[in-house]
């Protein structure tokens, strides 16, 4: 039976999704189609390291809803899907990692990454220069910012890996 959320693992859920979508709209880099160099992942992986993969997950949910809310762009509500609340969702795989804060965060952008890829071919394959495959593409681009995103939240999360706000007894896996 899984242990139910407590009201202090809620409000960290919470305020993870909105101090991350604050961050996310501090850029370092916005990309043309979408997709931005910021610090957005790292709260959500706070959550994933502290209390585990499903809370996580339920604080990436909320911040690919905020998202959705504040400024979206859908063409087809399966592309809405793997666009917002999916990719951010993921992040919480970091928390089967909680013993390698870095292995997580990594394997946990690689699957946000996974996710935007397949929406870049299915739905944004349109988008690739003449003669470039939607697959070349689509990998490219998110790779382009998913990649320094999936640095600077490693070294972020590598300099709090000692401090207290990595450490957790109430882990609900």
């Amino acid at each position: 039976m899984q242990k139910r959320f407590d009201t202090r693992v809620m409000m960290e859920i919470a305020v993870a999704a909105a101090l991350s979508l604050i961050l996310g709209m501090l850029r370092i880099y916005r990309m043309p189609y979408g997709g931005s160099v910021t610090l957005e992942m790292v709260p959500i992986f706070v959550v994933s390291l502290r209390h585990g993969m499903r809370s996580g997950a339920w604080s990436g949910l909320i911040l690919g809803l905020l998202k959705l809310l504040l400024d979206a762009y859908i063409i087809h509500p399966v592309q809405l899907v793997m666009d917002y609340p999916l990719p951010y969702a993921v992040l919480g795989i970091a928390g089967l990692f909680a013993q390698q804060p870095i292995v997580g965060v990594i394997l946990a952008t690689a699957a946000r990454y996974v996710v935007h890829v397949l929406a870049g071919v299915v739905f944004w394959g349109s988008y690739a220069p003449e003669g470039t495959s939607p697959w070349i593409y689509s990998l490219g681009y998110n790779a382009s910012y998913l990649v320094p995103n999936a640095i600077l939240a490693s070294l972020v999360i590598w300099l709090l890996m000692k401090s207290p706000l990595l450490k957790s007894n109430n882990r609900n896996r």
